[in-house]
């Protein structure tokens, strides 16, 4: 198929001068051509498996921070700068997450061992590298400061949440949420309670093909009125 041209008439710019006008369309440019980009990225086949030699170099390499400052910046689109996704659970808090914590997700992602499309072209080596590349963005994700406003739920069910968490979770993941990085259980507090309760959902469901077989066991009995009480406690944490 051939594009003659791009139309600009859906483009509200008849407020503005002629220089902001050409700013305007540079900008539309821009967004268009990344678009395509990005498109393409996720038509490309891949060989992007993570092996447990690439997983395990991950971890003992030594991280260059300030590259994986720049890695990050692929990341930035989705997860904001800061790290703090957005409120409503479209993208998690990943800011401050523990950095074994952060290898396993992306190299499960990687092997496709964690279904998540919308990740598969930013997790392949072409884009954040290989075993270096994973130490570098996870060393610079982890040092980065967590969210101190996350989206919460409607605080109706906070009691019943924090008795659900200090009987089925915190022997895992720590009496404040805080999990632990050397056992590779994730740092829960200060989570948007829209993304938990939909991650929990799914790994009661089975959805979630990398969830820890004690994680499924704990979960797998409570209601979708458990698991909102439960993920809003942890998001005020």
């Amino acid at each position: 198929m051939t594009i003659k041209y791009l139309n600009f008439e859906h483009l509200d710019t008849g407020h503005l001068n002629r220089s902001s006008r050409r700013r305007c369309y540079q900008r539309f440019y821009q967004r268009f051509l990344s678009g395509c980009i990005l498109a393409l990225i996720g038509l490309m086949p891949t060989c992007a498996i993570s092996t447990p030699e690439e997983i395990r170099q991950a971890h003992e390499l030594a991280p260059n921070i300030e590259n994986g400052k720049k890695i990050y910046r692929l990341c930035a689109n989705c997860h904001m700068n800061n790290g703090w996704g957005k409120n409503d659970g479209s993208f998690p808090v990943i800011a401050g997450q523990h950095r074994n914590v952060l290898i396993k997700q992306l190299s499960d992602i990687r092997s496709k061992n964690r279904d998540n499309p919308t990740m598969y072209p930013f997790t392949d080596p072409g884009s954040i590298g290989g075993a270096q590349g994973i130490s570098d963005v996870t060393a610079y994700i982890a040092s980065m400061e967590k969210d101190p406003k996350p989206g919460v739920g409607d605080g109706q069910k906070l009691k019943s949440g924090k008795n659900i968490y200090q009987k089925q979770c915190q022997q895992c993941h720590g009496d404040k949420g805080q999990g632990n990085n050397e056992t590779f259980f994730p740092s829960l507090k200060g989570q948007h309670h829209a993304y938990l309760l939909r991650q929990l959902k799914w790994i009661r469901d089975g959805y979630r093909k990398n969830a820890n077989e004690v994680m499924v066991t704990e979960v797998k009995t409570l209601s979708d009125d458990e698991l909102d009480a439960v993920a809003d406690y942890l998001s005020r944490l």
